[in-house]
């Protein structure tokens, strides 16, 4: 069983195979994943409040195609810093650029790896230019333009140890 040890809670293979189903689809009734695992309905909601507190779940969203919302262009950006203490004001400036969708905080060549969704190459030159190169602290940065995604995927989980 694997724990977490801060709320020496455990988690089974029963709360896998909750996660699995809900993985694949986040908005399938727990009584028909209670029906699926021959377990009460009761069962499900309590594994789920477990797996909640422990923050294994981290909620549930809505996930969107980015180019048929009209946002064609996916790029990672590869970001330099001045100096690494600037760290935090970093990411305070950047999580308000709203084309930043993820943000690393990285080993090797780049301080920071971003990736950003943008409609098209003019509104891309616009945030890199305007947006992110006025964050204070950053020195420079190097961008990769997705061609395609190839992989997206959640990890797979296995059975608990």
């Amino acid at each position: 069983m694997l724990k977490k040890e801060s709320q020496n809670l455990e988690i089974d293979n029963l709360d896998i195979e909750i996660l699995k189903q809900l993985m694949q689809d986040a908005t399938k009734p727990y009584t028909e994943i209670a029906k699926d695992l021959i377990v009460s309905g009761g069962t499900i909601h309590v594994r789920m409040k477990k797996l909640n507190e422990m923050g294994i779940i981290r909620g549930s969203h809505l996930i969107i195609d980015p180019q048929k919302a009209g946002y064609d262009i996916c790029a990672f950006l590869g970001i330099y810093l001045e100096k690494g203490i600037q760290y935090k004001d970093a990411v305070e400036q950047l999580s308000k650029i709203k084309e930043v969708v993820e943000l690393h905080y990285t080993t090797g060549a780049y301080s920071m790896f971003a990736k950003i969704i943008c409609r098209d190459t003019s509104h891309l030159r616009h945030v890199l230019n305007e947006e992110i190169q006025a964050v204070a602290g950053i020195q420079r940065t190097e961008t990769l333009i997705s061609l395609e995604e190839s992989i997206r995927r959640q990890i797979e989980l296995g059975p608990a140890i």
